[in-house]
């Protein structure tokens, strides 16, 4: 695995084992300077490892799952920033059609697995039959059993096939939910961000407690484990969830030998044209 800087090392959470630090309880937060730079350390480390995926033909998948506003979808934009959208890919489907409900309920999403030289993120995945699925009752109760059966087979599959599974739940408190919730309906900013699902999410807290301890007991297995991000800071969780990222792949970093811009082409008489383009008004 490519270097890192000490005070990256010294953050890295460490999630297998029992040494395991939350980040959050009785530590101070991070502050935005020393966040800023700790983030381009490790979106550095990313760019390695997107060199590595493509020399290899690498076939990567990541799993974000969590309550409503755990903060997915801030740490997905944080890990893809400065990565090519060509091999770092992020996927969240929309509510299934009438043709895909009559499907086999992961068929939807194996057609988002990787080909070689590519990482595939999931913002929520399959494990929607374990969630808001089941919940809102949205399958039977069949069906969501049949899902905690067959998923540690089928995940346990992908891992045989070569391709690298880690999945991630963002674990946020009822306080700093309820928090965030007001801040959206609060930020016009924000607002879209706030569905009627989430209304709900809300009110049924302790039915979301009771489905994802479910899920995590059912499929939390050696082949494919879950790790928990505690994400009350969001800093905090995002910088400790992308060093686990990167010190759960043996990467390698690739070699890199600059290239030389080649000389401008001579104008050959070339010369700007003299009639009227529409610019936009230069305002700043």
């Amino acid at each position: 695995m490519a270097n890192k800087s000490k005070n990256q090392q010294k953050r890295q959470l460490t999630l297998d084992g029992n040494a395991q630090e939350s980040g959050v309880d009785g530590k101070q937060k991070i502050d935005r300077k020393e966040y800023e730079a700790e983030l381009f350390n490790l979106q550095v480390e990313l760019v390695k490892l997107q060199d590595w995926v493509k020399a290899t033909n690498a076939r990567i998948v990541i799993i974000f799952e969590g309550r409503d506003a755990a903060g997915k979808g801030g740490m997905i934009k944080r890990i893809v920033e400065r990565v090519s959208p060509r091999i770092f890919r992020v996927v969240a489907l929309p509510s299934p059609t009438e043709r895909q409900k009559t499907q086999l309920h992961a068929q939807r999403y194996l057609e988002q697995l990787p080909a070689g030289g590519e990482v595939v993120i999931f913002d929520r995945s399959w494990y929607n039959r374990a969630g808001v699925e089941y919940v809102m009752g949205f399958c039977t109760a069949e069906e969501y059993r049949e899902f905690l059966r067959d998923c540690p087979i089928f995940e346990a599959f992908l891992v045989s096939q070569g391709i690298i599974l880690l999945k991630y739940w963002l674990e946020v408190s009822e306080k700093e939910q309820h928090k965030r919730f007001l801040e959206r309906i609060e930020d016009p900013s924000k607002r879209w961000k706030l569905s009627p699902m989430d209304l709900e999410s809300h009110r049924r807290w302790y039915d979301y407690a009771r489905a994802r301890d479910a899920m995590l007991a059912a499929t939390d297995t050696k082949a494919a484990p879950w790790y928990i991000v505690p994400s009350d800071d969001k800093k905090g969780a995002r910088l400790n969830c992308i060093a686990h990222i990167l010190s759960r792949i043996e990467y390698e970093e690739i070699p890199y030998t600059p290239p030389k811009l080649p000389p401008r082409q001579k104008a050959k008489r070339y010369v700007e044209p003299k009639q009227e383009h529409r610019i936009i008004p230069q305002r700043w």
